[in-house]
């Protein structure tokens, strides 16, 4: 096994340690993030039905444009599904860090969807 399924491997069982208790519900949905190189992620999940509620990425157009560091732009993120997730009348909702580390841009898109009003 190389370098690179090892790291995989080691999320993907974190993810599934976390997923075994974290369930999103119509009336609190998961918040769920995915963090690549150069984007992140974050989607509003009803489990029940698996349907996904709203979604945010650094690729809309109102966050790539600016031209900010990738923390900056996990912010914006976080603030952008807090906004999305007010208008639709959702305010709880259950964090999946989806096996990545509670650290950088993840803690910053949570820490920013804090202050735009989401609680979890």
């Amino acid at each position: 096994m190389n370098t690179k399924n090892k790291k995989t491997y080691r999320r993907l069982r974190i993810k599934m340690r976390i997923r075994k208790t974290v369930n999103g519900t119509p009336d609190r949905p998961r918040m769920s993030v995915h963090r690549s190189n150069k984007q992140i992620y974050v989607q509003l999940i009803d489990d029940s039905t698996g349907n996904s509620l709203l979604a945010a990425s650094s690729r809309e157009s109102d966050v790539a444009e600016n031209k900010i560091n990738k923390i900056g732009q996990a912010a914006a993120v976080g603030k952008k599904i807090a906004e999305k997730a007010q208008a639709a009348g959702i305010t709880t909702v259950v964090f999946d860090r989806n096996g990545y580390l509670y650290h950088g841009r993840v803690k910053s898109l949570a820490e920013a969807a804090r202050l735009g009003g989401l609680k979890f």
